[in-house]
């Protein structure tokens, strides 16, 4: 059995009442995999409790990223220079950046010239908001999650199915992002023109989890069943190269350099940084129930919990920083419910289906009650007795938010950022017998 897709995801954004669309088209493999399945047959069947085992071998595609975004705005009340300016001040809420590392955001503000000591002691930002910036940020997101997976089942007196799978997900993830700021009003003698800043990230790494269940069958019209999937626990590597080109008109001919441009490169003028670091996923429980309805068909509701407040990050040798991070997710994300129902009906050798799914806000911040998933999904199908084929269609659309950079400082809020995703997928499955 093999799964191909056809996937298009599109991406309208909302930035300081500008709206903007983008959208990604990719081809890929759901899954692929084979079953082997054994049964005693004649009398010992009759005598035999356990009356079938199984045992499979498949390649799934859990979770794809690819898509594009972008979104831009006119600011007049932050900008990212101040940004890179508050991550070098000292106070009770703030940590400075060490400027002897080339990579830090303090380092590249500072090395671009958008950041100095202008008035005093205090680092600022030169670049003058209050008359209008121009700020867009564009995103390309590639890579996805791969799960190897060896699954066991046995059919226990025809009442009770168990089973159990082992999973070995592989993770690739690359995000390329330009992040632009320009003045607004055109003034070549205030000491800036625009910066374009870039950030390229790669994330690999290998996991293990495991899924175990059960259907229990109390009548033959209906199934009710529960499972549990452990938390997936990966090893990750980030490579991350950061860039930076800023037009400070003549602000560097003023502090004695030549030329109006800073153009700092990445893996030259900025190294290239690494990190290894660990992640623990949430756990899920899952309650199931389904409906037979004699050859017509059947209909099927599952309900899921997520604990999303259960992640974890683990960083060797920076325990302060990950009890950070992990009580921040302790303090922002909750669990979810998530609920999906799904119906089938079938004439001779054809099937014809719908779904729906609906997937739970994890946040407990209010400002993010439109973070929820909905799925709407159909197909359709044929059997024969060696083969079969079915293709599949699933509408995914759900509410993000992000904001192109932060700031600490009280009474000062950064713009956010709206996505609205949709995620049309066409799949088409082949399967034989044997």
């Amino acid at each position: 059995m093999f799964t191909p897709a056809i996937k298009l995801n599109g991406v309208d954004g909302t930035y300081i009442n500008n709206s903007t669309s983008d959208n990604a088209t990719r081809f890929s493999f759901n899954n692929i995999g084979i079953v082997f399945n054994s049964s005693p047959k004649g009398k010992r069947y009759e005598r035999s409790a356990w009356k079938s085992s199984s045992f499979a071998i498949g390649i799934n595609r859990v979770a794809d990223f690819n898509r594009n975004y972008t979104y831009n705005g006119t600011n007049r009340d932050t900008n990212t220079a101040s940004s890179f300016a508050e991550k070098m001040a000292y106070n009770a809420n703030m940590y400075p950046e060490d400027l002897s590392s080339p990579n830090s955001l303090a380092s590249i503000g500072y090395n671009s010239f958008l950041v100095d000591t202008f008035f005093g002691s205090f680092y600022s930002s030169i670049v003058p908001w209050k008359t209008g910036i121009n700020q867009r940020r564009t995103v390309k997101e590639r890579g996805g999650i791969t799960d190897i997976v060896l699954s066991f089942g046995g059919n226990l007196m025809e009442k009770l199915m168990l089973g159990a799978t082992v999973g070995l997900p592989t993770l690739t993830y690359r995000r390329e992002v330009t992040y632009e700021e320009r003045d607004a009003t055109t003034d070549p003698n205030n000491y800036f023109d625009n910066f374009s800043f870039n950030e390229n990230l790669t994330t690999t790494g290998l996991g293990i989890n495991l899924k175990l269940g059960f259907i229990y069958k109390p009548v033959d019209a209906v199934r009710i069943g529960a499972a549990f999937h452990t938390p997936t626990y990966f090893g990750l590597t980030d490579v991350q190269n950061r860039g930076i080109s800023a037009n400070t008109e003549g602000l560097r001919n003023a502090l004695g350099y030549a030329g109006t441009t800073t153009v700092l490169r990445p893996g030259v003028d900025i190294p290239e940084n690494t990190y290894e670091y660990g992640l623990t996923t949430p756990w899920r429980g899952v309650l199931s129930a389904s409906g037979i309805v004699g050859k017509y068909g059947f209909i099927t509701a599952d309900y899921e919990y997520v604990n999303y407040a259960s992640m974890r990050f683990k960083f060797p040798g920076y325990t302060g920083a990950a009890t950070d991070i992990n009580t921040y997710i302790k303090n922002n994300y909750k669990g979810a419910s998530n609920f999906r129902i799904g119906a089938e009906g079938r004439i001779d050798m054809f099937m014809v289906r719908l779904g729906f799914g609906y997937y739970g806000n994890p946040y407990k911040n209010l400002d993010y009650d439109k973070a929820s998933r909905i799925d709407i999904s159909g197909g359709v199908g044929f059997r024969a007795d060696k083969w079969f084929i079915d293709l599949g269609f699933v509408n995914s659309t759900y509410n993000q938010q992000e904001q192109p950079y932060t700031l600490d400082e009280l009474n000062v809020k950064v713009p956010t950022a709206t996505l609205n995703n949709k995620l049309n997928t066409a799949a088409l499955t082949l399967g034989w017998k044997f």
